[in-house]
C-alpha cells in the first residue's frame, strides 16, 4: 500500500523560534505535539499542499520554503511519508484557525515535548545548521586561526579532525577552542580517531568506528558519523546516530582518486534513510541549494569555509 503523503513545515519566526501545535485527541497520534502541515491532495505538489495547510491552520502565507528532510515511517496501523520543509519567510501573524493549541519554542527546547515517533529526525534536522565545517590538522600552527575564520563565517557546527596531533597538542587546542565555540553558540565535535575524552559537544565517528558499534554510546551528546555507502547509512540509523556526512559526492583535492557518488546517487542513498545527511566532497558555498534539492541537510567541507 502506498504511504500517506504529508507536507510538513518547520516554521521559524525572526527570533529563530519554531512553531509546534498539539494534535487533537481524536486524531491518529492524538495528544502529541507536531509540526504543522497536512495531507497532500492528488492534484497538489508538496509545496502547494504545505502553503494551503499553513494558511488554513495558522493564517500565514508562505513566501519561501526549502526542502529539509523526507521521512518514511511505518506505524503499526499506517505508513506515512513526511515531506518536510524549512519555512523561514512568511507573512501574517500565526493564529489557530482550527482550535489547535500552538506555541513558539527554541530549537533546543523541542526535546522537552512529546512528538510522534516519525518526528524525531525532523527535530534533529530542525536543530542542525546548513553548514558543517571540518577543521583539519595538516598545519598545527593554522588550527586556531582557521577556527576563527570558520567562526567569523557564522558556521555553527564544527568537527575537529585532529588525527595526527599528539595528545598534548589536542588538549591544548581544545582548551582554547572550546570557550571560543561556546561564546559563538557553536557545537564542537571531536573525531573518534582522536583519543580525547575532555569537554566537547559530541563525537564524530569514522566509518570504521561506526561499524564497530552495536548501539549508541550513552553519553547523551551529539553523535555524528562518516558514511560512504548504504550499509553504513543504515547502520548509523539503526544505532541512533544524530546525523551523518556522505562522501565523496564530487571530486576533492584530499582524495583525488576516490570513486565519486555524484548527486543522483547521493539523492538515492539519502532517500533510503531517515537521517539528516550532509554532502561532503567538492562542496562550495554555491553547493547548498543543490544539496538540499537532493535531500541533504546541508554541506560539509574543509576548505570552503576558510576562503
Amino acid at each position: 500500500m502506498n504511504p500517506l503523503q504529508v507536507a510538513v513545515g518547520v516554521v521559524k519566526n525572526p527570533e529563530g523560534k519554531i512553531l509546534i501545535s498539539l494534535r487533537h485527541a481524536t486524531l491518529h497520534q492524538g495528544g502529541l505535539w507536531e509540526f504543522p502541515g497536512g495531507k497532500i491532495e492528488a492534484s497538489e505538489t508538496a509545496e502547494s499542499a504545505l502553503a494551503r495547510e499553513l494558511k488554513e491552520e495558522l493564517n500565514i502565507t508562505v513566501t519561501a520554503a526549502t526542502p529539509l528532510i523526507t521521512i518514511n515511517h511505518q506505524y503499526p496501523d499506517l505508513a506515512v511519508q513526511l515531506n518536510v520543509f524549512s519555512v523561514e519567510r512568511f507573512s501574517g501573524e500565526a493564529k489557530s484557525c482550527e482550535g489547535q493549541p500552538f506555541k513558539w519554542v527554541a530549537p533546543a527546547e523541542l526535546d522537552h515535548y512529546v512528538f510522534p515517533a516519525a518526528n524525531q529526525p525532523i527535530i534533529t534536522a530542525a536543530q542542525l545548521p546548513p553548514y558543517y565545517a571540518i577543521l583539519d590538522d595538516a598545519d598545527e600552527a593554522l588550527l586556531l586561526p582557521n577556527l576563527q575564520k570558520i567562526l567569523n563565517r557564522g558556521v555553527k557546527l564544527i568537527q575537529a579532525r585532529l588525527k595526527t596531533l599528539p595528545a598534548a597538542a589536542v588538549a591544548n587546542f581544545v582548551e582554547q577552542a572550546y570557550p571560543l565555540c561556546k561564546q559563538e553558540q557553536t557545537v564542537l565535535l571531536m573525531n573518534s580517531a582522536v583519543d580525547y575524552s575532555a569537554e566537547v559537544d559530541g563525537i564524530h565517528l569514522t566509518s570504521h568506528d561506526l561499524m564497530a558499534l552495536t548501539k549508541r554510546p550513552e553519553n547523551g551528546k551529539w553523535l555524528a558519523a562518516s558514511c560512504h555507502n548504504l550499509e553504513q547509512l543504515q547502520h548509523a540509523e539503526k544505532i541512533g546516530v544524530d546525523f551523518v556526512v556522505l562522501a565523496p559526492v564530487l571530486a576533492t583535492q584530499t582524495h583525488p582518486g576516490a570513486t565519486l557518488l555524484g548527486w543522483k546517487q547521493f539523492a538515492d542513498l539519502v532517500a533510503k534513510v531517515n537521517l539528516p545527511v550532509y554532502a561532503l566532497g567538492g562542496m562550495g558555498d554555491s553547493s547548498l541549494p543543490t544539496a538540499r534539492q537532493n535531500g541533504g541537510q546541508g554541506i560539509a567541507a574543509i576548505r570552503a569555509f576558510l576562503n
